[in-house]
C-alpha cells in the first residue's frame, strides 16, 4: 500500500493543479497578513475560505483522479494485489497531497510572519487540523461517488451536488427549520445538525477555540453552553474523526464489491 500511496502522491503532487492549490494559499496567506496586520484576523478570515475551499478541491480532486486514473486501476488490479490495498492506497495518497498543498501554503507566509511566537499559533494550527480533516473526508466522499457511477458525467455531477448541499444548501434548510419551529426547545435538535455536516462542525470547532460569541451563532452558542470550550473540542473532533473513517471504510466495501 506504501507504493501505491506514495505514486498516488507525487503523481498528484506533479500536477500543476497542485501547484495553483499551494500557490493560491501561499498568495493568500501573505495578502491576508498584510493587509490586516494582526494574525488573529487572519485566521478568522481563513476560516471562512478553508471550509467552503477545501471540501470543493478535495471533491474535484478526489472524482477526476479516479476517472483519469481508471486505466492504470485496472492495471493494478490484474496484479496479485489486494483490492483495499489499491484503493486505501490511491485515497491516502490524494488526500495527503492536497493537505500537503494547504499546510506549507498557509504555513509558509505564517511561519515568516511568526505565528509559532505567537498567542494564535495553537488557533492557527486547529485551522489547519480542521483544513486537512475536511480534504480527507471530502476526497473519501468524491471517491465513494466515482465507485458507485460509471458515468464520469453522473459522478461529477452528483459530486458537486454533494459539495454544494453541505457547503451553502444545507445552512439554508438549517435556519429554515430554525424558524419555523422556533417555538420549540431546538438545542438538541440543532447540536445534532451541526454534526450531520462537517462543514457546519468544523466551523463551530474554530469559533469555539476563538472564543469569538459575536460570530459563535446559534449551535455555536449551544454547544459553549452545553459542553463548554475544551468538552465541545473533543466532541468536534471525534466527530470529525467519523466522518473521516466512515467514508474510508464504504471505499473499500465499494471496492471489494465492484466488478471492474
Amino acid at each position: 500500500m506504501i507504493k501505491i500511496l506514495k505514486y498516488s502522491f507525487f503523481d498528484l503532487a506533479r500536477s500543476r493543479w497542485s501547484y495553483v492549490y499551494f500557490a493560491f494559499y501561499l498568495l493568500l496567506g501573505f495578502v491576508l497578513l498584510f493587509l490586516n496586520n494582526s494574525i488573529s484576523k487572519a485566521v478568522i478570515t481563513l476560516m471562512n475560505i478553508i471550509v467552503v475551499l477545501s471540501p470543493m478541491i478535495g471533491t474535484i480532486f478526489g472524482i477526476m483522479y479516479h476517472y483519469s486514473a481508471r486505466e492504470f486501476t485496472e492495471l493494478l488490479l490484474a496484479q496479485p494485489i489486494r483490492r483495499r490495498t489499491i484503493f486505501l492506497g490511491q485515497y491516502l495518497g490524494i488526500a495527503s497531497s492536497l493537505s500537503l498543498s494547504l499546510v506549507l501554503g498557509l504555513g509558509i507566509p505564517f511561519l515568516i510572519y511568526g505565528v509559532s511566537q505567537s498567542a494564535e499559533f495553537w488557533n492557527f494550527a486547529l485551522l489547519l487540523i480542521t483544513g486537512t480533516f475536511l480534504t480527507f473526508i471530502f476526497v473519501g466522499l468524491a471517491i465513494n461517488i466515482a465507485l458507485a457511477n460509471e458515468n464520469r458525467i453522473k459522478g461529477f455531477s452528483y459530486a458537486i451536488l454533494t459539495w454544494l448541499f453541505l457547503a451553502v444548501m444545507y445552512d439554508g434548510i438549517f435556519m429554515i427549520l430554525l424558524m419555523t419551529f422556533r417555538d420549540y426547545p431546538l438545542d438538541k435538535f440543532a447540536l445534532i445538525s451541526s454534526m450531520l455536516n462537517p462543514i457546519d462542525l468544523s466551523r463551530v470547532l474554530i469559533l469555539l477555540k476563538l472564543d469569538i460569541a459575536a460570530l459563535l451563532g446559534y449551535t455555536g452558542a449551544i454547544f459553549q453552553k452545553f459542553f463548554g470550550s475544551g468538552l465541545g473540542t473533543v466532541l468536534s473532533f471525534g466527530a470529525l474523526f467519523i466522518w473521516t473513517l466512515v467514508p474510508a471504510l464504504n471505499l473499500l466495501r465499494l471496492a471489494n464489491k465492484k466488478d471492474f
